[in-house]
């Protein structure tokens, strides 16, 4: 007896069930990705209803944004870890896509988000991306595009040299770690856009700063930040 595509697929569920990475707990049938129960319990901020917020203090007196966000809080042991986990290291970049579309479908309500022409994800370097694959970060940014309307470039800002791990680094040695890495290919693109540079998840900021540091050289320039969880 030939099986339709649909029994064939419950039938393999059966035997290899598709897991949430935030919980560990098999996906229902009408659940993609994350499950319904994370999906309304994991931590979220808000942040884009507070022009003042955690993320947007982290920058005052260093660089000049419109706006700054987070999707959610990051706690070690939490769900949001465990998704960060399997998002970064076991290939399943669908995550960022997920989770770049619920961003994006709230900043897309902000009278500050909402204006962003171009949006750039914190590059990785060519050893880096080769070894991972993927640039995590860019999987984010093609899901926020697809709620604000805006371009992604993934090729203009760009890492000129590997750094060392920031992790276990102190605020200021993460900041000089991360001096001269980052050089614009076309800045003559960015000239009077607003600009959403994003990232996985923000502790300090160093590398966000140094990546603002070189965009708001550029003619014009508005620039905004986004991250999918911001760690204290």
């Amino acid at each position: 007896m030939k099986l339709s595509r649909g029994y064939l697929a419950d039938f393999v569920a059966l035997f290899f069930p598709e897991l949430c990475p935030a919980c560990g707990e098999s996906l229902m049938a009408n659940e993609h990705v994350i499950c319904t129960d994370c999906l309304y319990h994991l931590p979220q901020t808000n942040f884009h209803l507070q022009p003042d917020n955690i993320v947007a203090r982290q920058f005052w007196g260093k660089i000049k944004l419109e706006g700054a966000y987070a999707l959610y809080f990051f706690a070690k042991g939490g769900r949001i870890q465990n998704l960060m986990h399997h998002f970064k290291y076991k290939g399943m970049q669908k995550i960022g896509n997920l989770l770049g579309n619920i961003s994006g479908g709230q900043l897309a309500k902000s009278p500050v988000f909402n204006s962003v022409d171009v949006i750039i994800p914190v590059p990785l370097h060519k050893s880096r991306l080769k070894e991972r694959g993927y640039n995590q970060s860019a999987c984010f940014a093609e899901g926020l595009a697809q709620k604000l309307n805006a371009v992604v470039e993934v090729n203009n800002l760009v890492r000129a040299k590997a750094t060392e791990t920031q992790t276990h680094k102190s605020r200021f040695l993460r900041f000089e770690n991360m001096q001269d890495v980052f050089t614009i290919n076309n800045p003559e693109s960015l000239i009077n856009k607003h600009v959403l540079l994003v990232d996985d998840v923000i502790t300090t900021g160093a590398t966000l700063e140094a990546c603002g540091i070189e965009l708001l050289k550029i003619e014009g320039l508005k620039l905004s930040i986004a991250t999918i969880a911001y760690a204290e």
